[in-house]
């Protein structure tokens, strides 16, 4: 019998069994996953060793600006997709910045900040992508815009289109510019173009021993000249805020700082469409201020301290400084006189005697664009002796610098109040805010000296032949200094020729700048038809 070989039956496959697809709790724990992980940052370590700097890190700083649980941040899951030097395998979601908006005392405010712990903070296109959106969306709201700084400047491995990320930037931080507020606050690096940013922006707060702003490094500094210096030397909060004029706001810490630019931000207005928020009154209109009479000394070269003279007046007696430590000898500082915002400027007569420079006509003048920008009333305080003499001026552009402060006031249309504490003299005292260039009300107290120089100088000049001919050429420059003074320089000189309003009691001075300040609350003025003024710069 043949056997016959048969082949086994085929087994037949089984079936492939379709992907499930997730469920709808599955994906949202992915969502939680990913955020936690994205809020967590990729390296713990890195967190470590930005504490370890005495650094918080960008969403630390973030909760301690905003109001507690306000902040709703913008594009957190956005990652870069530049090739190249590694780039491909490094994409950690937020591309080293955080984006949003949030409140601070309830108002919307939005902000962004550097996170160190990636890319060094460094900015690449998506970086800077971001960036522009909440700058964008900024301006659109109407909302202030607050910038918190600490990265390591541009990111070398995209090449030029970090660059024309910068680019961005600037350009938009100058179509915001007198539209919304601008705050940049310095928490680490700010190196090379980053450096800016905070220029174009309205204020800029800056923490000592973390913070520091250059163009180039003091590697680069001691290639080129061969000087050697630290980055805090170079360009640290304190170099800033009293050499350069770069910083108008330094603290101790981070915490600090922060809770400063929430103070700032509630004396702001939210844009120029708006008036500064009042606040409640808490210290009454008609309070007299019999203490500045102790205060300011008649004596005219006798020094004092002008702040004392603004707190005096103002509610509480708080004021916020602007660039204390940068060009002491004029005070500039908001205020709240019966809740509402004010600015004030002010000479300072414990520095150089409170005369007129190329910085301190610099510093006054941004702070009165600022407040004009931003409708803040302006309160001038006057005790001017003129315009600093000297050859460094000179050659230094005075002229030209003292044109800005000048500029600054004429071309000013919120309320302007000044008040002539003691002595006006020359030209400084006419840019100091007189009437002739346009101040709405001038008062003045009884100690008021208006004149084009001081007394002894003008006898010098005029009776300068009578003087030299006499036989007591000491006893007769005495006289004539008396009969100067009793001409043309008693208090109410000025007031008869209507140069002032009125001669007060110094004790009414709040009481005074409170009602001028109500009666012009409503002043609307237009400027000529233009595209814009040229300014001196």
């Amino acid at each position: 019998m043949t056997v016959i070989d048969t082949p086994p039956p085929q087994q037949q496959a089984a079936p492939r069994a379709e992907p499930r697809t997730p469920t709808s709790r599955q994906r949202l724990f992915e969502l939680h996953e990913l955020r936690e992980g994205v809020r967590q940052g990729p390296d713990p370590k890195a967190t470590e060793r930005q504490h370890a700097k005495g650094k918080l890190t960008a969403r630390e700083r973030i909760e301690l600006l905003l109001d507690s649980d306000s902040f709703q941040e913008v594009q957190p899951l956005r990652r870069h997709r530049a090739t190249g030097f590694g780039l491909e395998d490094k994409r950690p979601h937020g591309d080293g910045v955080v984006t949003g908006w949030g409140t601070v005392h309830d108002r919307t405010v939005f902000v962004y900040a550097h996170d160190f712990r990636i890319f060094g903070g460094a900015l690449g296109e998506a970086h800077a992508a971001k960036i522009h959106k909440i700058m964008d969306m900024a301006l659109a709201a109407g909302a202030p815009l607050v910038s918190l700084n600490d990265g390591a400047g541009a990111r070398i491995q995209e090449g030029v289109t970090a660059l024309a990320g910068y680019g961005g930037i600037f350009q938009r931080n100058t179509r915001a510019s007198g539209v919304i507020p601008q705050i940049s606050v310095i928490l680490g690096p700010c190196a090379g173009g980053a450096a800016y940013s905070p220029a174009l922006t309205d204020f800029v707060f800056m923490v000592r021993e973390t913070s520091q702003m250059f163009i180039t490094g003091p590697d680069v500094v001691k290639a080129v000249t061969g000087e050697e210096i630290t980055q805090n030397g170079l360009g640290g909060a304190d170099v800033h805020a009293g050499t350069s004029g770069v910083a108008h706001f330094v603290h101790d810490d981070e915490a600090t700082c922060l809770q400063e630019v929430r103070y700032l931000l509630s004396m702001l207005p939210s844009n120029n469409r708006e008036m500064p928020p009042r606040a409640p009154a808490t210290d009454a209109p008609g309070r007299r201020t019999g203490r500045l009479l102790d205060l300011v000394p008649a004596e005219p070269s006798r020094p004092y301290d002008v702040r004392e003279v603004i707190a005096e007046i103002a509610d509480d007696g708080e004021l916020f400084e602007v660039h204390g430590a940068w060009a002491a000898n004029v005070v500039c500082a908001l205020v709240r006189l019966d809740g509402h915002v004010a600015g004030v400027i002010a000479n300072q007569p414990i520095a150089t005697a409170g005369v007129l420079d190329i910085h301190a006509s610099e510093k006054a003048a941004r702070f009165i664009q600022f407040c004009d920008a931003f409708n803040i009333a302006l309160v001038t305080l006057v005790d001017v002796p003129g315009f600093l003499p000297g050859t460094d001026q000179e050659h230094g552009g005075i002229i030209r610098h003292g044109a800005k402060l000048l500029y600054a006031y004429c071309n000013a249309t919120v309320p302007r109040v000044s008040v002539i504490l003691r002595k006006a003299y020359g030209g400084a005292y006419i840019v100091m805010d007189s009437c002739s260039i346009g101040a709405d009300v001038t008062y003045a107290w009884p100690t008021n000296e208006i004149a084009v120089m001081g007394a002894e100088g003008a006898a010098n000049v005029i009776f300068r032949r009578r003087i030299a001919a006499a036989d007591d050429p000491e006893d007769m420059r005495a006289r004539m200094v008396k009969e100067y003074k009793a001409e043309l320089m008693h208090p109410y000189y000025a007031a008869e020729r209507g140069l002032i309003d009125d001669v007060i009691d110094p004790a009414e001075t709040r009481t005074v700048l409170i009602g001028a300040l109500a009666m012009l609350r409503s002043k609307h003025a237009d400027l000529p038809s233009r595209k814009h003024g040229n300014p001196p710069v």
